[in-house]
């Protein structure tokens, strides 16, 4: 059984609760902190996982956890979309967000809603491809979120998944190692002012089924042609699979 992480251990709340309230207070700094302290490479990461959905052309995407939207805009960027709706739980993610829709003056092709993701607020059928990066450790029923997204998909729709993973080889096992336990979490509590919140990102990344463990889950819901790719030397794994 997977191990229940939770941002704030002292808490009476429900992890779904625990990471609303995480990613609200963190919501200002968050898109510089993630490119700051990933050194800008989850940018390239994005950039794969966009090229992948690309191959497939769709119209209608939902981004799940899409807190301020990166990958949304990214998709938009990229692909010849009619619409991309990004759903998460934090409304202060989702307010940055709504801020960089009305910058690039993208409303007509980007929507940012509140919900969760494992109670959609879709209907069945509904969308061409579903992506998710960097949310699915942090959902409190993983199968039930899987088989959601599996829910509101089209059939032979994709679900693509870009997830942090941990590293296998030497040396960026251990490097990733020491900056994961220290490095990371004094710069991620100094900057956003959250103690906790830096220290739960690696504990989520250990504690998640990774690799061919987290094929299974995907397949395990019913997804099909599932498989998946280490970038960057395994610290991040996208996934990719078809209703």
């Amino acid at each position: 059984m997977q191990k229940v992480v939770k941002p704030y251990d002292s808490s009476d709340l429900s992890k779904k609760k625990q990471v609303e309230k995480m990613f609200d207070n963190i919501s200002a700094k968050y898109d510089f902190l993630n490119h700051f302290l990933s050194f800008g490479i989850d940018h390239i990461w994005r950039r794969k996982t966009i090229n992948l959905i690309a191959e497939k052309n769709p119209a209608f995407i939902l981004d799940v956890a899409t807190g301020t939207g990166d990958l949304a805009f990214a998709a938009e960027k990229k692909i010849k979309v009619k619409k991309i709706i990004g759903l998460d739980i934090s409304n202060g993610m989702l307010e940055v967000g709504r801020e960089k829709i009305k910058k690039k003056s993208l409303q007509n092709k980007l929507e940012f809603i509140q919900g969760d993701s494992e109670n959609l607020p879709f209907e069945n059928d509904f969308f061409d491809a579903v992506m998710v990066s960097f949310g699915v450790r942090n959902f409190e029923n993983l199968t039930k979120g899987l088989n959601e997204i599996k829910r509101v998909l089209k059939p032979s729709g994709g679900i693509y998944i870009l997830e942090f993973s941990k590293p296998k080889k030497f040396p960026i096992k251990q490097l990733f190692s020491f900056y994961s336990k220290f490095i990371l979490p004094s710069l991620g509590s100094l900057i956003s002012k959250d103690k906790s919140a830096y220290h739960y990102l690696p504990a989520s990344v250990n504690a998640f089924p990774e690799g061919e463990d987290f094929i299974k889950k995907l397949q395990k819901v019913g997804f099909s042609s599932s498989s998946f790719k280490t970038l960057s030397g395994g610290i991040s794994t996208l996934y990719s699979a078809f209703k």
